[in-house]
């Protein structure tokens, strides 16, 4: 398994306008092979910024990469830029390959 995260730090005043760009959007997704489950997470608030991050499970690397150079990553990311005012600075990727996982039993 694999994580992709994104974090974003959105600018005080941004977060309803950032919150409706992502819940409004089509992120093509859910037929991309490989593809497990998103989330868009809230974080903590700073004196110049609002913290998010999106984060995507993925079955692996691959499938991620796989997805990154197709035709629905592109119509996800179309107008991406549109947006830059609500950031304070470009969003930081992280990628994670799953080591453990624990699960109830």
């Amino acid at each position: 398994m694999f994580i992709a995260m994104n974090r974003f730090q959105v600018i005080p005043g941004g977060e309803e306008a950032f919150e409706q760009v992502w819940l409004s959007r089509d992120s093509h997704l859910a037929d991309v092979p490989g593809f497990v489950e998103f989330h868009m997470l809230r974080g903590p608030a700073a004196d110049d910024h609002f913290l998010y991050s999106s984060h995507t499970v993925w079955r692996s690397r691959e499938d991620f990469e796989n997805w990154t150079r197709s035709e629905a990553f592109r119509a996800a990311h179309r107008g991406a830029g549109d947006h830059k005012p609500l950031y304070l600075a470009a969003p930081r990727f992280e990628g994670f390959d799953i080591i453990q996982t624990v699960t109830p039993s």
